[in-house]
């Protein structure tokens, strides 16, 4: 299974993504409450979040990156952090992430739920 189907089959399902013309799947962009399912979901899968991406009205806004908090990108307080600092610094905003799925779990044959 390739990264972006395992994403759209696991992580984003259900969600419905604010994406611009000539936007990848992988680089979806979600509102704050789905952004929160799909942190939640990375989580949930080991997933690695290398940055958080923002966008306000559409123009870009604000990035965050693990290796500014020193943490592994599979380690969710960095971006819980992230998630919440940006929350509160900017109301109204939509969040993309940059991804790693392990080949392990990419290899790995998961039930639907």
């Amino acid at each position: 299974m390739e990264q972006t189907e395992f994403l759209n089959k696991h992580v984003f399902k259900g969600l419905k993504g604010i994406n611009q013309k000539g936007e990848t799947d992988e680089s979806s962009f979600f509102s704050e409450e789905d952004f929160a399912v799909v942190l939640e979901r990375a989580e949930y899968f080991g997933i690695g979040i290398y940055s958080i991406e923002t966008r306000l009205k559409g123009e870009q806004f604000e990035q965050a990156k693990h290796e500014e908090h020193k943490k592994k990108a599979t380690d969710p307080k960095w971006y819980s952090k992230a998630f919440l600092t940006l929350r509160k610094r900017q109301a109204g905003l939509s969040y993309s992430a940059t991804y790693k799925v392990s080949s392990k779990l990419l290899a790995k044959e998961i039930k639907e739920e």
